[in-house]
């Protein structure tokens, strides 16, 4: 994919906020990260920035991923959104919440970026200007 697109990486822990980061830029050079501590955060920044994908965390202090999939789902359509968990029992409150993708973050690495890849792909061929209003 050599068409850049806007990442929003959602997890309370700065570790694995960097080591995403660290990752995601091998696979994705074309890519413009930012970073959210919260789902509350996540909703602010999404506001803002407009990512075309999200990767958060389900289970975070001061706002979690699911709740934060609902809100943005609501607003904004079109933002595709991973929710990645250490629990995997999660994944069908998460696609109920309307999570485009649930990602086990015990998973490959290959496993999230082959879902990030086939988000992004789908969201940068629609046009950004449908989530303006």
């Amino acid at each position: 994919m050599e068409q850049s697109f806007r990442l929003l990486i959602v997890d309370d822990q700065p570790r694995t906020r960097q080591g995403l980061s660290a990752l995601l830029v091998i696979d994705f050079p074309q890519i413009e990260l930012s970073e959210a501590s919260n789902g509350k955060e996540a909703l602010h920044q999404v506001e803002t920035l407009r990512p075309d994908v999200l990767v958060m965390d389900v289970l975070m202090p001061g706002g979690d991923g699911i709740e934060a999939t609902r809100s943005i789902k609501a607003r904004y359509p079109l933002t595709k959104v991973i929710l990645y968990s250490m629990y995997a029992e999660y994944q069908s409150e998460a696609l109920a919440a309307g999570a485009d993708a649930f990602v086990v973050k015990g998973e490959p690495s290959k496993t999230l970026v082959a879902a990030i890849a086939g988000l992004a792909k789908a969201k940068t061929a629609s046009s950004r200007s449908d989530e303006a209003e």
